[in-house]
């Protein structure tokens, strides 16, 4: 049997359908402040849907977009209550095997790779993220990279940090097969070919901008994957607003149609798969079942490359 790191979905948008307020541009930390047990409520459900890696909801805490709204002073208090949710829910559930991830995510807005700051910047401030998630987490993911640059500030701020690192860049939802930034994904590789990378994905795109990409990674030389979201693509006015309100789900994506499209990708080579924004507990256990049928195993362990 070949093993199969299922990964939850989306905290934000499933988080919108759970809390009596609406959304924010704040909105997955703010509800985490208001409502954690809708938090820790969504872990348990992803997990018993089947993923074996959840990460802690910190996407939003970040120092840059909590000063944004005078709440810098809460940095520290959201990023360790994150990393409380997630070691409650896996305890709820009781389920072995279950790995918590640390999340390294744009530090001012997902999707402005033009904004980002050098990574000389960039690195220290991923560091005290990583110092203070490292306790309690059992690896990393610098996820939604939108370019070389920003990945390079995440990799730099958690380089020695004891955790096994996987990078995940958002690429473009036309099928181009390039980084939102443009840059290709050669260029992309050969950037992190001497980083501590244990493993690289592609997130929050269109499931057909991932495919398009996606072969670009087979010759990585490490584990590949992807966890896609459920828009129909990412607008230029949810890129200068950063509010999730002005972004849809598209009907087309259920969670039988979601869970084909990702055991295609594994049929391919893919060993770490799971979901974005508008991918929910549903979609998780559609593609747990699939897998299963398919007889792979679900795990939270990568296997080697050979």
């Amino acid at each position: 049997m070949s093993r199969v790191v299922l990964l939850d979905g989306g905290m934000g948008q499933e988080l919108i359908r759970r809390a009596p307020e609406p959304p924010s541009d704040l909105w997955s930390a703010m509800v985490m402040h208001r409502h954690p047990d809708l938090v820790r409520d969504l872990h348990v459900d992803f997990i018993r849907a089947g993923a074996r890696v959840i990460t802690v909801n910190s996407y939003a805490a970040t120092r840059d977009r909590l000063a944004r709204f005078g709440l810098e002073g809460e940095f520290e208090k959201l990023q360790r209550l994150a990393c409380r949710l997630a070691h409650e829910a896996r305890e709820e559930v009781g389920i072995e095997g279950v790995r918590i991830a640390g999340c390294l995510p744009p530090l001012k807005a997902s999707y402005r790779w033009e904004d980002a700051d050098p990574p000389e910047i960039t690195a220290p401030v991923y560091r005290e993220i990583v110092e203070l998630q490292a306790p309690h987490v059992d690896l990393f993911i610098c996820e939604t990279m939108a370019s070389i640059r920003q990945a390079e500030g995440a990799l730099g701020g958690v380089r020695g940090c004891g955790r096994p690192v996987w990078l995940a860049f958002t690429v473009d939802d036309r099928p181009t097969g390039r980084l939102r930034s443009g840059e290709s994904m050669a260029e992309a590789l050969a950037a992190i070919r001497d980083k501590e990378v244990a493993a690289v994905l592609l997130n929050c795109s269109t499931p057909e901008g991932i495919a398009a990409a996606l072969p670009g990674l087979a010759g990585a030389g490490r584990p590949w994957g992807a966890y896609p979201n459920g828009f129909p693509e990412i607008t230029e006015e949810y890129r200068a607003r950063q509010n999730v309100s002005v972004l849809a789900g598209r009907p087309d994506l259920t969670p039988e149609r979601f869970a084909g499209i990702a055991l295609g990708w594994v049929r391919d080579g893919a060993t770490i798969v799971g979901g974005c924004c508008e991918i929910g507990p549903a979609h998780i256990a559609a593609l747990a079942a699939v897998l299963t049928e398919a007889g792979y195993e679900i795990g939270a362990e990568l296997e080697k490359v050979v």
